[in-house]
């Protein structure tokens, strides 16, 4: 409310004094000279008050989520294994995911697969530790018996070949 009333003054007075030190009596020029100083002290001791009240250092805290560590992506399999477990491999990215979610169903002779990367843990149950060596980033998912399916990437509905040795 200060600052308004100091806005004010300046507004109304500032104009009136520049006014009188042009066209007043040698009387009225003193007196505008007066009342331009106090509206400068005036300003000057608002500003003090003002940067005193903020203290040194403010602190802010907000709630901000951690920077993803990796870029959620759905990477198509390149190859796949099948043996007790499914080894799965596809091209790794520069930013690659420590864990995976696999989804594994069966449809007839078909085993199908759809993988998605995940940037942590957490709380899902069924993220799987990615293996990247080179270029190449690998998963192996237990199977709960030897299976003879034929792997079949569950996006597109084709196969995924077997490993180049």
């Amino acid at each position: 409310m200060l600052a308004l009333s100091l806005g004010a003054a300046w507004l109304l007075l500032g104009p009136l004094s520049l006014w009188l030190l042009i066209k007043g009596s040698a009387a009225e020029r003193m007196r505008a000279i007066v009342m331009l100083a106090l509206l400068e002290g005036s300003t000057i001791v608002m500003s003090q008050l003002a940067q005193d009240s903020i203290p040194e250092h403010s602190v802010v805290s907000h709630d901000v989520s951690p920077a993803p560590v990796c870029d959620e992506r759905t990477p198509a399999p390149r190859s796949a294994r099948v043996g007790r477990a499914l080894v799965l491999a596809w091209p790794a990215v520069r930013r690659e995911c420590e864990t995976v979610e696999v989804t594994v169903r069966t449809k007839g002779r078909r085993l199908l697969v759809w993988v998605r990367t995940a940037p942590g843990p957490g709380d899902r149950r069924t993220a799987l530790p990615v293996r990247v060596k080179g270029d190449t980033a690998r998963v192996t998912v237990p199977l709960p018996e030897k299976s003879g399916h034929i792997p079949v990437d569950g996006r597109s509905g084709r196969r995924i070949p077997a490993p180049m040795t």
